[in-house]
């Protein structure tokens, strides 16, 4: 009896001494209780796998992308639209006399046929020019304008040709320069201006010379300068921020473990200067209230760790057009213009999306270029708001730090899990972008969580949203 007592003591409740269930008990795992072949937390991945499809469905078959494929085709069979129309129309010709057997026009259709044939062969195949570009640079930033200046040296004399410099739609128009004569040895030099109007990853060419047959059916391209891969960085805008790490602290009160520094990344306090002090610290209105030099000095601060969580789930973000979504854009900038504010006072940043880690931890003033190439790249897509905030949760790592949301919209199961967060004692501001008609809610459910909240509306400018809406502001 002890021996089966001690047995009974043992198993879970709901089983039964063979270790089937029973179906009764809260612990139950009977047939009752399983969940459905295929439910449970896989019918969200489930659903989330078929949105990401869609999505790449309507990218597949966007006006942008047909209209690609189809020049693709255009210059892999070397033939112009004339010459398309020409091959269509014998075409058409052969089957009207198969059905009417009229040998007249098989002979006209096979005309057709050969003319096209022969423009395809006589047309030059490759021309003996070089080329380069000057006035492009790697990384730009939103807005910027370029003058480029394209140089086109023959080799040997060559009439009659185009040059096109093929530029994406966001840039431009692709850009076609007339040629009539280049003798050998010769250089032309061409102008053009693009302006990079949208964040992104593009390429700028091929530069290549197009030369076709003299009835104009059939021409072949000449790549004289390779693409040029163009990063086009989001705009910054200066903004205030107020890092913390707790919610219960609130600057000025000065926490035990911070300390002044000669350099730091808080106001401290002022002392009278002494020899070896950097003059730039110098308050020359204090020193003159006093009748003594005085100068600034700086604390270590709550917190050296800033980690910025930007939600990019294609379902939250505005549908602006082709491809395009503005708040996504918006909230891009507002992480940028945050990740180089804190990298240049000497924070250490870490930015997450849904998907993941965009960045590693980075420091410095140096490490700019590393945040900004990461935030050009960076698209839509389908993993929720709440994988990352779990990803946090379970990282201690992100317990000190000061945490950034952007998101448009805050929902009922990721307020839940930021509640979690919350929990923890970690400091959260959450920069609500107002874009949907139930972005209030979001305000709303950020504010009942104890967070500080910041509602970005279009067309505002970063810095007023953060210093109106928290308060927030440079405190030196």
């Amino acid at each position: 009896m002890a021996d089966g007592k001690i047995g009974l003591g043992r198993l879970r409740p709901g089983r039964n001494a063979s270790g089937d269930g029973d179906g009764s008990g809260p612990g139950s795992r009977g047939p009752k209780s399983r969940p459905p072949k295929g439910g449970g937390r896989r019918g969200p991945r489930g659903v989330r796998g078929l949105k990401q499809r869609a999505d790449l469905a309507r990218e597949e078959i966007s006006t942008s992308k047909v209209r690609r494929r189809f020049q693709a085709i255009k210059r892999f069979l070397g033939i112009t639209r004339y010459g398309a129309i020409a091959l269509l129309a014998g075409v058409v010709l052969w089957i009207i006399a198969r059905v009417v057997a009229g040998t007249a026009m098989y002979l006209f259709a096979y005309g057709v046929v050969l003319l096209i044939v022969v423009a395809y062969l006589i047309a030059p195949r490759k021309l003996k020019l070089t080329g380069d570009r000057s006035g492009l640079f790697p990384r730009v930033h939103e807005g910027d304008r370029l003058d480029v200046e394209v140089r086109l040296t023959a080799k040997r004399g060559v009439s009659t040709f185009i040059l096109e410099e093929k530029l994406p739609e966001r840039l431009g128009r692709t850009v076609k320069v007339p040629i009539t004569k280049l003798g050998s040895g010769k250089t032309v030099s061409h102008y053009y201006s693009l302006r990079a109007a949208r964040r992104g990853v593009y390429n700028v060419g091929p530069l290549v010379a197009v030369k076709g047959d003299p009835l104009g059916l059939c021409e072949r391209e000449t790549i004289v300068a390779e693409p040029f891969e163009l990063l086009v960085h989001p705009a910054i805008e200066l903004v205030s921020d107020r890092p913390l790490t707790r919610q219960f602290e609130d600057p000025p009160i000065r926490p035990p473990v911070s300390k002044p520094w000669p350099s730091g990344l808080e106001f401290y306090g002022m002392r009278e200067y002494v020899p070896g002090d950097d003059l730039r610290r110098i308050v020359w209105r204090a020193s003159a209230r006093t009748g003594k030099i005085m100068v600034r000095e700086a604390e270590q601060g709550i917190t050296d760790k800033i980690t910025i969580i930007l939600d990019t789930d294609r379902g939250n973000h505005s549908r602006d057009g082709e491809g395009i979504s503005e708040s996504f854009e918006a909230g891009i900038r507002c992480a940028a213009s945050l990740g180089i504010r804190h990298l240049r006072e000497g924070y250490e940043i870490k930015t997450e999306t849904n998907g993941g880690p965009l960045t590693r931890k980075l420091r410095g003033a140096d490490k700019q270029m590393v945040l900004l190439d990461a935030h050009a790249r960076l698209e839509m897509s389908r993993f929720p708001l709440s994988e990352v905030i779990r990803r946090m949760l379970a990282s201690a790592a992100n317990r000190d730090a000061h945490n950034i949301l952007i998101t448009p919209r805050l929902g009922r199961e990721e307020a839940g899990t930021l509640k979690l967060l919350l929990n923890t004692g970690v400091s959260i501001l959450v920069v609500a972008l107002m874009w949907h008609e139930d972005s209030e809610e979001t305000i709303g459910r950020a504010a009942s969580l104890g967070c500080q909240v910041v509602g970005l509306h279009p067309g505002q400018d970063l810095s007023s949203a953060l210093s109106l809406d928290m308060g927030a502001g440079n405190r030196l």
